[in-house]
């Protein structure tokens, strides 16, 4: 009987396990156009339906919230946290991140803040052996805290910031991320354009949630 407990016991708290909890957050400041919006949101949406994301999000048991951003006090949790279990999970998810209004229009972008904001999100979070925040942007930012400052702040916490650095031309978005964003323990994935950002997000959640390149 004990020996039945026990199993018993071991595959109910791995039914729940939860290997990362991520936060995928959205720049939405004035460089921000409507079409551009667009193509974060079903990028997001198709990048989470793609077989190999989808099977890594509900083998890990992952839990996923979005949020966006843009100047000083403007953070918004549009997707708040939910753990994805199975398939049914994938796709409403897919569909809650399509269909999100945009928070904010017309507003400076404060990278910092919104770094300070995602790090709070974790008190609401399920327990997850890993804490991740997803930032992408285009520019760099023109308000608001110090992206070193809040980004060493992430690492006393103990969570990863890793980043999809939009470019238009060269290489300076990418370049400011990997010097002033992510954390020690994170990476940056370059999308050339706007256009490229499905392609970058999908490579950067497959690459956070899988267990073989995590």
């Amino acid at each position: 009987m004990k020996g039945w407990f026990t199993a018993f016991m071991l595959t109910t708290s791995q039914a729940f396990a939860c290997d990362t909890a991520l936060l995928l957050t959205i720049d939405v400041s004035n460089s921000i156009d409507g079409a551009e919006y667009d193509l974060q949101t079903d990028g997001m949406a198709d990048a989470v339906l793609g077989a190999e994301v989808s099977e890594a999000l509900i083998q890990g048991q992952v839990a996923v919230a979005v949020m966006q951003w843009s100047g000083v006090g403007h953070q918004e949790v549009s997707i708040p946290w939910r753990q994805i279990r199975s398939i049914s999970d994938v796709q409403d998810f897919a569909v809650d991140a399509r269909t999100m209004p945009r928070a904010f229009v017309q507003s400076d972008t404060a990278l910092g803040d919104a770094i300070y904001f995602a790090l709070d999100q974790f008190n609401n979070a399920p327990t997850c052996d890993r804490q991740v925040i997803d930032i992408s942007g285009d520019g760099t930012p023109n308000a608001g805290s110090d992206t070193r400052t809040a980004a060493r702040e992430a690492e006393r916490r103990g969570v990863t910031i890793n980043g999809i650095a939009i470019e238009s031309m060269g290489v300076a978005i990418t370049t400011f991320f990997t010097r002033a964003v992510i954390t020690r323990d994170g990476f940056v994935i370059t999308a050339r354009r706007h256009r490229d950002y499905p392609r970058a997000i999908r490579e950067k959640i497959l690459r956070e949630v899988s267990r073989v390149f995590g």
